[in-house]
């Protein structure tokens, strides 16, 4: 192992931020990059990561740039290297996107994405991986938040009956941010309860499967079912969520109208609050999901 990769190693062996997929993702794009710079003709057998200047992020960026790579990749990649950059106490290794000419992503859209369960078939699924499912539908879970759900933490002990929220523990979490999700209706109740008489103690994930084994399960049964990568679920989340906090339907299932001042104040109200309870940080995520009243 090259030394610059052999020191990585070792500052993401001590800091594991964020989730198992957040992890991984970091460490797959810190190893890509070791070995692009190798073979760009840096010395990466003899630098350590304090060594990283200016340079090295610049041919990086021009051989990604070169291969035609999308700017959401760009972005996330770019967010590997400010970890490690922050991580080793120089933040100013890393610019801002802005500065870097890496573009925003598009996220607004008015186009109905969402999928609903009852609209498949679920005769192949497998009991947890349909309750995993369904938490997604419900509560607007990521697909690993689903996984790894544990009724014990989520419900802190108590009933389905007596919440008023549950929590999502932030190793379960992208990025490992703690959240937590308002229980609103009877019918999450009802999928809490049979939850948490499925998984008792544990998590939604077999206790003789790795997570990676039971994430390839889970792939495999939702492609047979026809929901593929289930983000459609966490669509309909935020629909509902966001007819439920306003009382009128989001553009991307009702069409674009204008909206009266009122309206306005709770649109906007609610979109921040679905941004949260989907773990997002940044407003205008809730647009890929709900649509934006000034798009045709």
């Amino acid at each position: 192992m090259k030394k610059l990769e052999y020191k990585i190693t070792e500052i993401l062996n001590r800091n594991r931020d964020g989730s198992h997929a957040t992890q991984a993702n970091r460490r797959s794009v810190l190893a890509l990059c070791v070995d692009q710079l190798g073979k760009a003709g840096y010395k990466v057998n003899e630098m350590t990561p304090q060594d990283l200047k200016g340079r090295h992020i610049n041919a990086l960026i021009k051989q990604w740039r070169d291969d035609g790579l999308s700017e959401a990749t760009l972005k996330n990649r770019m967010a590997s290297l400010r970890w490690l950059a922050e991580k080793i106490g120089n933040k100013g290794l890393v610019k801002s996107n802005d500065e870097l000419g890496i573009g925003r992503r598009e996220y607004v859209t008015n186009r109905d994405k969402s999928q609903n369960l009852n609209n498949i078939d679920k005769s192949q699924l497998s009991p947890e991986i349909a309750l995993s499912l369904e938490l997604q539908q419900e509560f607007g879970l990521r697909r690993e938040e689903a996984m790894k759900f544990q009724p014990a933490y989520a419900l802190a002990g108590h009933s389905p009956a007596n919440i008023d929220k549950i929590m999502i523990k932030p190793s379960w979490a992208k990025g490992g941010r703690y959240r937590e999700i308002p229980v609103t209706n009877d019918r999450q109740r009802d999928l809490l309860t049979r939850v948490q008489a499925f998984a008792g103690s544990g998590s939604m994930i077999p206790t003789e499967k790795s997570y990676k084994e039971h994430k390839n399960r889970f792939e495999y049964e939702s492609r047979l079912a026809g929901i593929g990568q289930t983000h459609g679920l966490r669509h309909l989340y935020a629909q509902n969520r966001y007819y439920e906090l306003t009382g009128f339907s989001c553009p991307a299932v009702g069409g674009v109208r204008k909206l009266s001042d009122d309206e306005k104040i709770k649109d906007i109200e609610a979109r921040q609050t679905i941004s949260h309870e989907l773990g997002h940080n940044r407003l205008s995520v809730t647009g890929v999901y709900l649509g934006s009243w000034g798009r045709q």
